[in-house]
């Protein structure tokens, strides 16, 4: 077949030996496999008879064969268990057809894009040239944003002293001391339930668990 004149293509002439095809050459001779025989092909196969025909080594052919499906250059169908590939000259120049439209319309897309933006920057550059006026407003802007900021640092200097504020840590309190009295209630609770159903003495359980002899509520 071609793989003898392939080899001589890729060899090296000082040596004699074989170079290793590349990745595109190795797309290149596989495609043409497919379209050579217009045949339709399952993967143990294709391996065999791209390594004696085209001089693609075996194990390489599953990684080149993926490549090409992504390309839509080679089509893969599930049959059953098995899967099947094929390439047909017909299909893959449509594809490639295809492709090249896609791309003319997607250029044409972004010219049109283009002419819309530049067109909505000139409108919005009407008003905006500079003269003495607009830096006089652009000052008086810059320096009203700056005695923003000054103002604002200043402001949360005073925070402490903010009425809503301090109502939220009255607040804040208030909940704590309610949750701790209920807290301490559930200590007798349990302290009394201990003594008369276990006899436990209420000073030794309060120093098993190390409860302040002074616990009370609070006020």
């Amino acid at each position: 077949m071609e793989s003898e004149n392939h080899g001589i293509s890729n060899s090296d002439q000082r040596t004699g030996r074989k170079k290793g095809l590349s990745n595109d050459e190795k797309k290149t001779r596989l495609l043409e496999l497919f379209h050579e025989s217009r045949d339709v092909w399952i993967l143990k196969d294709l391996e065999r008879v791209a390594a004696k025909d085209k001089g693609i080594v075996q194990n390489t052919v599953k990684d080149i064969l993926d490549q090409l499906i992504s390309d839509n250059l080679v089509t893969m169908e599930k049959i059953g268990i098995s899967n099947y590939f094929w390439s047909f000259p017909g299909a893959a120049a449509a594809q490639r057809r295809n492709a090249l439209q896609d791309l003319e319309e997607q250029v044409a897309s972004a010219k049109k894009q283009r002419i819309e933006l530049d067109s909505q920057i000139e409108k919005a550059q009407i008003g905006r040239e500079d003269t003495e006026e607009r830096a006089e407003l652009l000052a008086a802007y810059k320096a009203s944003t700056e005695l923003q900021a000054s103002l604002k640092a200043e402001l949360v200097q005073f925070k402490d002293c903010d009425p809503a504020l301090i109502d939220a840590k009255a607040k804040a309190a208030e909940n704590a001391k309610i949750a701790a009295n209920r807290w301490t209630d559930n200590i007798f609770c349990l302290k009394s339930y201990c003594r008369d159903k276990f006899s436990i003495d209420t000073a030794d359980f309060s120093r098993h668990f190390s409860i302040p002899g002074d616990l009370d509520n609070l006020d």
